[in-house]
Order: C-alpha cells, then sequence, then structure tokens
C-alpha cells in the first residue's frame, strides 16, 4: 500500500506572487552525491520522475505552515512549498530539515530571514532578542510605535514576530480590545488598528494562524473596524453576524470541512474589505496572506470533490421535480460558486475537477435548470455552462450530439442555450452576449478534436446545422419576410447584429456546411434586407456578411449572388447614402474594389450588366470606372480569340496559366532550361512563330473601331432605363439630373483629407498615381486587353504595363 504520510504537492511561486502546482508525488530525504549533501527529493507518483531535488543548505530559512506546510526559497526570486497529506509526514521531513541544520524540530521556523544592512547587523549583535512593552493599556501608544519602527527592516520585523509568537501576545491585545470597546476608548482603539495592521504586514504564518483561529478571527475583525482615518467606525462584524449567512444547502458532516470554509469566507473578506488597499511597499508584505487563502481553496475543493455521498445528495436535489425554487436556486448558488473556487486549482486538478463533475452528471442537470422559469437560477447556471465550455469543449459537444439521439430538437441543451440568447430581455443583451461567445467557441473548428477513428468537426457541424441552425436563425428569417425589417427597435436590432456575427464567423471556418445552408435557405437574400434598416450597425452587419462570402471567392456562392440578383440591396443602399463620406459608402465601395483587384470575372460582368447605369457617374473613386474596362477586356477576349495566344508569347515575373489546359505547350514549357534564357526574354512557341506585328494587332485596331461605334450609342440610351435590366416591381430607381448631380458634386464637396474627391483619396483627380480615363483605358488596351495569362495587381502602374510590349507594337498602338 502506498505510503501516504510522504504524499505530497510540490508548489512554485510565480511572477504574479500566486502558486503553481509542479506535481503530486512522494518525498523523501538523503544524500545526494552531486549536491555534496542532505537532500529533498519527489518523484512523481504516475511515472517516478523526479519532480524536485534540494539541497537542504545550512543558510536557508525554512517555514512550516498549518501543519502540513513547508516553504522555503532557494533563489531570490524562487520560491517553493511541499503540501503534505498527512501531518505526520510533515513532521517527519521537518525533523530531518532541523536536524541538517541543528535546530529545535519545535521552531516553525529555522533562520532567522537576514537581509538587514551592516550597520544593522552591527547593533543586533548584542540585542539578541526583542523586548515587548507589558501588553496594558496605557502602553498601547509605545506598542504601535514599536511595531511601525521595525517594519522597515526585515531583521527586526523577524525578531518581533518572534516575541508575538513566543508570548501569546496577540490574545492578550485583544483582550484589552474588549476593555477599549467596554470603555469606549476611542484612542486605545485607533492605537490597536495600528498594532493589527502592522502585524498582518510581518507577513507571518504562524501569526495568521493565531489571528484567523474561531476564538480570535472576529476580535481582529473587530479592532480594524476603527481606523483613525474614518470618521466612524466600520460595523464589520454586524455584518458578518447579522447579514451574511452560511447556508448548507446540502448538510456537511466533515467539521473540520465546515470550519475550513467559514475561516476562509472571513480572511477572504478581510482582505478584500476590510484591510486598505495596500500600497506598492506594502503589497509584497502580505504574499503570505493571500497564499493562506489560496491553500485553503485548494483544500475545500479537495475536500468535497472526495465527498461523494455530498455530491450525490447534491445533484439528486438538482434535478428533482419536487425541490422547491428556493432551495434550487440556493444549490445552483453553491454549485456556481464550487466552480469559481476550481479557478484556483491548477491545470491537472481542475481537470479531476470537471471529470468529477461529469460523471456525477452535471450536464443533464444543467439542461434542467435552464428548462426552468426562474431568471435567476437559469443566469447561475449560465455562467456554470460557461465554466465547462472554457475548460473543454469537447465534453460539451459529446454530451449534445449523444442526447440528440434521445430528445427532440427542442430540448437539447444548445438549443436552450440559443433560445435563452435569442429571449433576454436585457435592454443591452448582456447575457446574449455571453451566450453567443459560448456558442461560437463550440462551433469553432480550432478547439475541435480529429482522432484516426473520427472527426469531431465532422460530427458536430453535422448535428448543429441539422439540428440547430434553425434555431439560430428563425429570428432573422421571421424579421425578414418583406422588403424591410418587419422589427426594427434597437433591441432587435442587437439581437440581430448577435446573429450575424456568429453567420459570419461560420461562413470564414465551416465551409460547405455553412454554404449549404446559405444557398438552401436562401439566407442572403433575408440578411440583405437589413441593409434597409435604420441602424447603421446592423445594416453594415449585413453587409460584412455579403463581404465575408465574396472574400471567399468561391463560384457556388457567386453564382447564387447573380442568379437571385443580390448586388440590388447593396447598389440601392448606396444609392440611398448619396453623397454622405461614411462608413456604409466606404464599406460598399471596398467591396466592389475587392471584385475588380482580385478580377472575379463572373461578378464583374454581373455588376457591369445590370447596374452600370447607377453607378457610372461616381467619379470620386475610379472603383467602377474601373470595373467597367475588366468587363470589356472579357468582352473582348471573348470576341477576339486571336488575343488570348498572346498569353503565350511574353513571360516575365506574373506570368500565370490556367491549371486546366496544360497540353502540349506547357510540356514544351516545363522542359524548356531556364538557365538558357535571360531575364524576361519571351518564349516564342512554333505555333506561333509565323505571325507578325500586323496579325497581333489587327485585332487592337478593330476593337477602337467598335468601341467608339458603343461609346456614340449609349449616349442615346435613356436615363430612366430600370437599374437591373429586367421588369423588377420592387427596386425602381429615378436618375433625375438632381440624383447625378449630388453623386457627381463629392468631388468637389469637400477637401478633407481623405474625403472622396481629395487630394489625398486614391483614384481622386489629383492624387498620386492617378491616371486620366484616356490614358487609363489606351494602357488596358494594349497591354492587359488579350492577356488573359497575366496577373493584375492594382498598385502596378501602366505605363510599367506598357514597357513589356516590343517598341513596334508600342508604336503601332499610339499611332492608332
Amino acid at each position: 500500500m502506498t505510503d501516504t504520510r510522504r504524499r505530497v504537492k510540490v508548489y512554485t511561486l510565480n511572477e504574479d506572487r500566486q502558486w503553481d502546482d509542479r506535481g503530486t508525488g512522494h518525498v523523501s530525504s538523503g544524500y545526494v552525491e552531486r549536491l555534496k549533501g542532505m537532500s529533498l527529493l519527489v518523484r512523481a507518483e504516475s511515472d517516478g520522475s523526479l519532480l524536485l531535488e534540494s539541497k537542504i543548505n545550512p543558510n536557508t530559512a525554512y517555514q512550516k505552515q498549518q501543519d502540513t506546510l513547508i516553504v522555503w526559497s532557494e533563489a531570490e526570486n524562487y520560491d517553493l512549498a511541499l503540501s503534505f497529506q498527512e501531518k505526520a509526514g510533515c513532521d517527519e521531513i521537518w525533523e530531518k530539515i532541523c536536524q541538517v541544520q541543528g535546530k529545535d524540530p519545535s521552531v516553525d521556523i529555522t533562520q532567522d530571514l537576514v537581509d538587514e544592512s551592516e550597520e544593522e547587523r552591527f547593533d543586533d549583535m548584542s540585542s539578541p532578542g526583542l523586548e515587548l512593552p507589558s501588553c496594558e493599556l496605557s502602553r498601547l501608544e509605545e506598542i504601535a510605535e514599536l511595531v511601525a519602527s521595525s517594519l522597515p527592516s526585515p531583521l527586526r520585523r523577524e525578531k518581533l514576530a518572534l516575541a508575538l509568537e513566543n508570548e501569546g501576545y496577540i490574545k492578550k491585545l485583544l483582550e484589552i480590545f474588549h476593555v477599549c470597546e467596554d470603555l469606549e476608548n476611542i484612542e486605545g482603539l485607533h492605537h490597536l488598528y495600528e498594532i493589527i495592521k502592522g502585524i498582518f504586514l510581518l507577513n507571518r504564518t504562524a501569526l495568521f494562524e493565531v489571528m484567523f483561529s474561531e476564538e480570535c478571527i472576529m476580535d481582529v475583525i473587530g479592532c480594524l473596524e476603527y481606523d483613525p482615518s474614518l470618521s466612524l467606525s466600520r460595523k464589520h462584524r454586524e455584518f458578518l453576524t447579522k447579514t451574511a449567512k452560511f447556508k448548507e444547502v446540502i448538510p456537511i458532516s466533515d467539521p473540520e470541512l465546515k470550519q475550513k470554509i467559514h475561516q476562509t469566507y472571513r480572511v477572504q473578506y478581510i482582505q478584500d474589505m476590510v484591510l486598505p488597499t495596500p500600497s506598492v511597499f506594502e503589497e509584497n508584505m502580505l504574499s503570505t496572506l493571500h497564499s493562506f487563502i489560496f491553500f485553503n481553496k485548494v483544500e475545500i475543493v479537495g475536500m468535497l470533490q472526495e465527498d461523494e455521498k455530498f455530491l450525490t445528495e447534491l445533484f439528486a436535489q438538482l434535478t428533482d421535480e419536487a425541490t422547491d425554487e428556493e432551495k434550487r436556486q440556493e444549490l445552483v448558488n453553491f454549485l456556481k460558486e464550487f466552480c469559481a473556487f476550481s479557478q484556483t486549482l491548477q491545470p491537472q486538478n481542475r481537470d479531476a475537477f470537471f471529470k468529477t463533475l461529469s460523471n456525477m452528471g452535471i450536464l443533464p442537470a444543467l439542461e434542467v435548470i435552464l428548462g426552468m422559469d426562474d431568471a435567476q437560477v437559469r443566469s447561475a447556471a449560465t455562467d456554470i455552462f460557461s465554466y465547462l465550455v472554457e475548460y473543454n469543449p469537447s465534453m460539451v459537444r459529446e454530451f449534445v450530439m449523444q442526447e440528440a439521439q434521445q430528445n427532440d430538437d427542442d430540448i437539447l441543451l444548445i438549443n436552450l442555450i440559443i433560445e435563452h440568447m435569442i429571449c433576454d430581455t436585457d435592454p443591452e443583451l448582456g447575457g446574449a452576449v455571453q451566450l453567443m461567445g459560448l456558442l461560437r467557441t463550440l462551433v469553432d473548428p480550432e478547439n475541435m478534436l480529429a482522432t484516426a477513428n473520427k472527426t469531431e468537426k465532422t460530427e458536430f457541424l453535422g448535428f448543429f446545422y441539422k439540428h440547430c441552425m434553425h434555431v439560430l436563425t428563425a429570428p432573422l428569417l421571421a424579421n425578414t419576410t418583406e422588403e424591410k425589417p418587419s422589427k426594427d427597435d434597437f433591441q432587435t436590432a442587437q439581437l440581430l447584429a448577435l446573429i450575424l456575427e456568429l453567420l459570419t464567423f461560420c461562413v470564414e471556418h465551416h465551409t460547405y456546411h455553412i454554404k449549404n445552408y446559405i444557398i438552401n435557405k436562401d439566407i442572403l437574400r433575408r440578411v440583405l434586407v437589413l441593409m434597409a434598416s435604420k441602424h447603421a450597425f446592423l445594416a453594415l452587419c449585413a453587409l460584412r456578411f455579403k463581404r465575408k462570402i465574396i472574400g471567399l471567392k468561391d463560384e457556388f456562392y457567386n453564382r447564387y449572388i447573380m442568379k437571385s440578383f443580390l448586388f440590388e440591396p447593396v447598389v440601392k443602399a448606396f444609392l440611398n447614402n448619396g453623397s454622405r463620406y461614411n462608413l456604409m459608402n466606404s464599406a460598399i465601395i471596398e467591396m466592389f474594389e475587392f471584385i475588380r483587384v482580385e478580377d472575379i470575372k463572373s461578378l464583374t460582368a454581373h455588376v457591369i450588366e445590370n447596374y452600370w447605369k447607377a453607378l457610372e457617374d461616381v467619379d470620386y473613386v475610379q472603383t467602377f470606372k474601373g470595373l467597367k474596362l475588366r468587363y470589356e477586356q472579357q468582352r473582348e477576349r471573348q470576341d477576339n480569340p486571336k488575343l488570348d495566344s498572346m498569353r503565350s508569347i511574353l513571360r516575365n515575373h506574373r506570368y500565370r496559366r490556367d491549371a486546366r489546359t496544360l497540353e502540349d505547350e506547357e510540356e514544351m514549357w516545363f522542359n524548356t532550361d531556364e538557365d538558357d534564357l535571360e531575364d524576361g526574354e519571351a518564349v516564342v512557341l512554333p505555333s506561333d512563330k509565323s505571325k507578325n506585328d500586323e496579325d497581333i494587332m489587327d485585332p487592337i485596331s478593330k476593337f477602337m473601331e467598335r468601341k467608339k461605334f458603343k461609346e456614340s450609342e449609349e449616349k442615346e440610351v435613356l436615363l430612366k432605363t430600370n437599374l437591373s435590366g429586367r421588369q423588377s416591381p420592387s427596386f425602381k430607381l429615378s436618375f433625375s439630373s438632381g440624383t447625378k448631380a449630388n453623386l457627381t458634386s463629392q468631388s468637389s464637396a469637400t477637401n478633407l483629407p481623405g474625403s472622396p474627391g481629395s487630394p489625398g483619396s486614391p483614384g481622386s483627380p489629383g492624387s498620386p498615381g492617378s491616371v486620366s480615363k484616356s490614358t487609363s483605358q489606351m494602357a488596358a488596351i494594349t497591354t492587359k486587353g488579350g492577356l488573359v495569362g497575366l496577373v493584375d495587381y492594382p498598385d502596378d502602374d501602366d505605363e510599367d504595363d506598357e514597357e513589356s510590349l516590343p517598341l513596334s507594337q508600342k508604336a503601332k498602338v499610339e499611332s492608332s
């Protein structure tokens, strides 16, 4: 049987003054040749690896705390602690340490913490101890001055602490406190406040154990009520005894556990509410107080976790329909606080904690609680659920997929969460925001596991889109049945914005699941109805959703957008925005600019063929004219196949071939030794050798003539032509001279930096890099008109493209 006496946890103090658990093992002491001395050794109970090997140095100060802790410092900023399972094991190792250092095992510290100056060391050599004044009411001021004068010196602090311990001084001070209160001696009470506060700053565990004992702690709190800087005393004891009530939702049979809970609550209250906020210099003086609370919480969680009878009763009452509402609320609040305590545990301990709760049935219990009407209970249950999701989302996903095989969609845990998000009554939707964050964590593929046998991503997303997505999108679909949102109040708009945010996340991360859902349910059309909302943030959320879809450059999405004419609401919102230079204006222009820069041919053709008449007068940016040029280049390639052959003539750093046309020409390309070619040299294939410049330029000349003819024809087109080029009663625009004036006037409306038409805005007439209309068109025709194989970069100058053509061709183009 394993020797539990020697079973310990190893802790180290991190930079944030928090204890990190380094593992559990068994401690022993023995001579280590490498370290040349007696050492403490801790081997892990899991695999026998060495967790700790520390030489017992004769001059190191070891402290024994709370009967089961040994704490020491190995370096200036490296503190270690051994937490023993049993007091006997702690005593045994403590005796070994004291034996090496030649100390009496009855002491709680083996060395004085010497850190004083040479002068102090010399002065104190002749005074081995510190004499305290007799503990009398008349000498309280003298005692307060002695405590205050000892705090700056580490050596004097240690001597004062030892004197307070050895003489039972704290209990004598607390007796005088009762006398002062009975006599209403305010001056004496003020001195006692300073004395007790100073004792806290001595940072000594042995003193804390006396002060926080059952018989002393309330008197210590009483002393701290009489702050001299306050005109009236605080009523901390009254709060702790009358207002704060200890409720045993499930009877705790272990008296030690009950006492530990009381003590921890009161010490935490002292730290948070009673003690004044420590100064920068005092903060490190309370590190032992932080450690005292930390180890108490670890102990409480461990003792409760091991009490199976207690946890079984807790979950049985939680899920019992006969439990009254008040009792259930207390049970849920206890479980919430229990989970909050677990956050102090180290990862491996927290792992065991949540596994225990999972085995006890915490998720089915939460499902029952979330289905209740009590808002406070549901709120506490949501907090517990957030602890579980943040700790292990895979555990939650596995549970909801298993319950789907037995229950209807309406009562699934994840659907209950979605319904609470939708039905949040808070005007600011604080709860809904929290729940949306949890849903986002659950559907995030980044934290999903993949094993050899199954993929969690495939299984869970299949489940989510089948059983849950319709619940999430229900408010969106219900509110977008007409051309405008049926409800457009602020709270509804906020909720729809949250749903859109989650859907946008899905578009980015879920590939075919969300694609099938959007196309089959016509979700994008419904979302774009929200572009007509009076709330700009909601309209922008809808636009962002579409922008994310376009950003994928997926032809399935593109065909869906074109077939349903889903640029119509965007163009309408753009025109309704008028000449205002705002986020809506910029976001819509950026979307069309993306289509132009990325050369998404299908969308370019769709936009120009259906919406050009509405957009042609926008000249404060060159985006729409650039789209028109792209469109004309595409048409020219289709009308003049000869120009396609030019892509095999030019080869430079931007050369790109279509992967689907790898035939004989590509074979020749890959077989050509690049070392035999000079940089930028053209590769002329045999089939093209017979072509001369006149053959290549002939289609371009014809294109120029036809273009001039088209432009003359376009001037005769009526301005009231339907925007989309089809009969659509739902969308009619009037292109009056006033509208055109508004759109065009933006170029002269303002000269602020960054505004449309300002000298600093891209594409404005006065901005660097802008090219006149005729020049840009000519450059596009001569260099890009038939070169399907070239990649277009938006920041390339057209003049650079012209230089890539032979001089003879350039001359012929210019002469035409």
